[in-house]
């Protein structure tokens, strides 16, 4: 963070509309704390940075936007609902019935609040299913509470757990609005004094993330919305249990990235996703919002940046060329880049456009990492300890030679 960030103007003091309900009087001020930490996850934040409107990513965009709303969008959508299989490997009958399965615990959580307005995981943090206990539970210690939070978190699903300190930054100033035609801006409030995120990590078929780009390899991120809505919303039950207040979210209510980055998870690469040494790119993040005293988790660096400078294997292979080349910027090319961060910027429309012409995820650049590999097998852990060194460049050239990233056909993965 920069020192011009520090001292805003008496104007710029005057929190937006929304800001939650445990703002700091001075938050730009009050930022400093964050400086320290923003360094060692590799986080650039500059004077020029804003919280973000919901009502500007890509998926919300499409309810409003006319730049973004097409007959593309609509059948899209309408493909979760109603398919419309066809003959082509990985968007048959089969692979469509998968698909909607993967997702069906997800949209029902989603759906459960639509009367009063509410779009859960989505739009809105998630209820949960135990009332905040009347008393608090004894705690040994912050220490042996984080140990025991992870211990219940694994138990209940989570592949990974990490812990950080509640920014307010990520928190988007805005929300959008369901009952609008035009998903107005909604205020975004979350309760007094939470201190602690909990991050939990979710971790994807390998199998179905090499049929990408395909209906059925889509059903891979559809199971980790159902799974993390399952998971988040019964580990915030859990804390609520114990007397301390907990909120569940997912695509709702904030950032997840840079929480999970602070959380020690993993790093931010080229491709906009999280490189975690677990599963590589193919995890999807929740988090829990708590005032339960946790010790934290420090950032985690293991060279994802070194090697993504070198590497641009995901911008050569994104078809509409959405992904950038070259070194970290601050900005975008659209609305639905986020103000006065500088990292690796996709382009979004032209990413979500493919993804409507094509009726399903796409999620080229997650195939074709070089860090998508098997964990399970040592001889791909010590590849990956490797590309961590200054044999990045020659990791990578067998990464090319070996093809690691070429897409499987759909079908083999039915017959595994």
């Amino acid at each position: 963070m920069t020192e011009a960030n520090l001292n805003p103007s008496d104007d710029e003091r005057e929190p937006p509309l929304g800001w939650p309900a445990n703002r700091a009087e001075k938050p730009a001020e009050d930022w400093r704390r964050f400086a320290e930490s923003d360094r060692e996850a590799g986080i650039e934040v500059s004077e020029d940075f804003e919280r973000f409107n919901q009502r500007n990513d890509m998926f919300n965009r499409a309810y409003w936007d006319p730049e973004v709303m097409t007959d593309h969008v609509t059948a899209f959508f309408d493909a979760y609902v109603d398919p419309k299989p066809r003959a082509t490997d990985g968007f048959t009958q089969w692979d469509y019935a998968l698909l909607v399965a993967a997702w069906s615990v997800a949209k029902d959580y989603s759906g459960r609040g639509h009367e009063e307005g509410r779009r859960e995981g989505f739009l809105d943090a998630f209820e949960t299913f135990i009332p905040l206990a009347p008393t608090q539970a004894e705690l040994t210690g912050e220490d042996e509470t984080a140990a025991r939070i992870k211990k219940a978190a694994k138990f209940l699903g989570a592949n990974l757990v990490g812990i950080t300190e509640y920014d307010e930054r990520w928190v988007y100033d805005q929300t959008a609005d369901l009952t609008t035609k035009d998903r107005e801006d909604k205020s975004n409030p979350l309760p007094d004094g939470m201190t602690n995120v909990i991050v939990l990590g979710h971790g994807m078929d390998y199998g179905l993330v090499q049929a990408y780009p395909s209906a059925l390899g889509a059903s891979a991120t559809g199971r980790e919305y159902s799974r993390e809505a399952a998971i988040a919303t019964s580990l915030a039950s859990f804390i609520q249990g114990l007397g301390y207040r907990a909120v569940a979210s997912s695509n709702d209510t904030a950032l997840t990235i840079p929480y999970a980055v602070k959380a020690g998870l993993g790093e931010y690469g080229r491709n906009q996703m999280v490189i975690t040494p677990e599963y590589g790119p193919r995890v999807r993040f929740s988090k829990v919002f708590t005032d339960l005293p946790l010790t934290r988790d420090p950032p985690r660096r293991f060279g994802v940046t070194e090697f993504c400078n070198q590497c641009t294997k995901c911008a050569d292979a994104c078809p509409p060329k959405a992904l950038p080349f070259g070194a970290p910027e601050e900005g975008g090319t659209n609305r639905s880049a986020i103000a006065g961060v500088k990292k690796w910027t996709a382009d979004c429309e032209k990413c979500f456009s493919f993804w409507t012409r094509m009726r399903a995820d796409c999620a080229i650049c997650m195939r074709v990492c070089p860090y998508n590999k098997d964990y399970s097998k040592w001889t791909m852990q010590l590849w990956q300890r490797l590309m961590g060194t200054r044999l990045r460049r020659l990791m990578l050239m067998l990464d090319d030679w070996l093809n690691f990233g070429e897409r499987r056909a759909p079908q083999t993965w039915w017959q595994e």
